[in-house]
């Protein structure tokens, strides 16, 4: 039998490869035991803000056996999105996930493709796919199949790759051969931490989401408090500080992915950002995370930027 899961995880691997994700690990599908206290503990101290979904489905964020019938395997896997070109200097910016296409529909697609795959050649499975869309801890999965560690800025670092991808799971009712964690390579960095312009991460390895620019930018329907005036650093929608300036980005490699490439908006202007339509707003970021924040929500983080 253990041959059996020793080649059907093989199978996996290479398929996920060939797919174009960067890494692919495997755990066993269980309770998240150790992140079950840290969930409760966080929700409890409002570091979720008004962010009201994360206190929804907490039995289901911490078993995958409830997402998915007789799940025995939660199949982890890395999408790189760091990009070879950046937004024009000195105008409001957008985080690099949403440089291109929204990652759910390029990543969802994938998934669907490679879930198709593995029953073509493994046999009948039953799975479900997720890119950070349901109640699935996707960093606990990732570290737990040793992709990485959960580093102080609450983000899953990669030795080979840095933090900049997207992960996505397959949960799913085959046995497989597992792959364990690896350890923790912050060691007594503290950039992240530094660096946050809204003082975010509270302590090692906890941040408070009520004060992140990402949070403010995107999830906060209400206006932005006056308290972070002068701290948003020029974020209109999302933050990438605490990844721009952790070292081990200094290993990230651009992506390979035409979708996630040449958005509009990468060569707005100040003026084409403050002098934005509704209309232009809904043409071009249609098909982009951006839309997320709605066209209210990105006006309302322009003129609370503004300088």
């Amino acid at each position: 039998m253990k041959i059996a899961n020793s080649k059907y995880s093989d199978i996996i691997k290479a398929e996920a490869r060939a797919l174009g994700f960067d890494f692919c690990g495997i755990s066993k599908a269980e309770f998240l035991a150790q992140e079950a206290p840290r969930l409760e503990q966080w929700l409890k101290n409002k570091h979720h803000g008004e962010m009201k979904y994360m206190e929804n489905y907490f039995d289901k964020r911490l078993d995958p056996r409830l997402l998915v019938d007789d799940a025995k395997s939660v199949i982890s896997l890395l999408y790189n999105y760091y990009p070879e070109k950046h937004q024009t200097a000195n105008v409001p910016k957008i985080s690099k996930y949403a440089y291109g296409q929204d990652y759910h529909e390029v990543i969802k697609a994938k998934l669907h493709e490679f879930l198709y795959s593995l029953k073509e050649k493994i046999g009948n499975i039953n799975g479900r796919v997720f890119v950070d869309s349901a109640p699935v801890m996707d960093k606990a999965w990732a570290a737990k199949s040793g992709l990485g560690w959960v580093a102080k800025n609450s983000n899953l670092i990669n030795k080979q790759l840095g933090s900049f991808f997207f992960i996505a799971e397959l949960i799913i009712d085959l046995e497989l051969e597992y792959d364990g964690p690896i350890k923790d390579y912050c060691g007594t960095c503290t950039r992240c931490i530094d660096a946050c312009p809204t003082s975010a991460i509270v302590e090692p390895y906890i941040v408070d989401g009520s004060k992140c620019i990402s949070y403010l930018t995107i999830e906060l329907k209400d206006e932005i408090p006056t308290e972070f005036k002068d701290k948003m650093n020029g974020w209109a929608f999302g933050c990438d500080v605490c990844q721009d300036v952790c070292p081990w980005n200094s290993f990230s490699k651009p992506h390979h992915e035409p979708l996630f490439n040449n958005s509009p908006a990468l060569n707005f202007s100040e003026s084409d950002w403050q002098d934005l339509t509704e209309e232009t707003f809904n043409l071009i970021f249609k098909h982009s995370a951006v839309k997320r924040t709605k066209y209210k929500g990105l006006k309302r983080n322009l003129k609370f930027i503004k300088p």
